[in-house]
């Protein structure tokens, strides 16, 4: 069974400059990630945007929806910003016939201290696994794209209800 992990950015792939947080968006690292943890199923990885998620437009958002419905992979990882994610989610929400998970990172994935790993192969599992539909794997849980938050404060994703 074949993934593709379409990246887009966000803190997951951010380089960090200085000590003023000026940054950039990087190379995608969720690569290097999987082969680190000696993933041995079939995946590509295609990277589509560069880009805060804050700073994603509707016509970006257009763009990942038709890489999501072009990819002939069933099951598609997306590597997303974390304050704009459930918005992506649900624009994604139409697209039938395929698994789509997206995750993301509080902390960029070079830092020594990320989520970043952990929720590369959470997500990895989560799109191997789940049925049809779009979901959000992040704070070690899966969650439907209808109902989410993240939960700035706690830093953490966390159901509506």
């Amino acid at each position: 069974m074949s993934i593709v992990i379409l990246t887009t950015g966000g803190t997951f792939d951010k380089i960090y400059f200085d000590a003023n947080s000026e940054y950039s968006i990087g190379e995608p690292c969720i690569s290097s990630i999987l082969d680190e943890g000696n993933v041995m199923s079939d995946y590509r990885v295609q990277s589509i945007l560069k880009k805060d998620s804050l700073d994603i437009t509707h016509s970006e958002r257009e763009i990942i929806k038709k890489s999501v419905i072009e990819c002939e992979e069933e099951r598609i990882i997306i590597t997303h910003g974390t304050d704009t994610m459930v918005e992506t989610a649900k624009f994604l929400e139409d697209v039938k016939e395929k698994t789509i998970v997206l995750t993301g990172a509080m902390q960029p994935a070079r830092f020594k201290k990320t989520d970043a790993i952990f929720n590369s192969g959470f997500a990895y599992a989560a799109a191997l696994s789940l049925e049809n539909g779009v979901y959000i794997a992040m704070s070690g849980q899966i969650f439907n794209s209808n109902n989410v938050r993240k939960n700035i404060d706690l830093g953490k994703f966390e159901c509506k209800d």
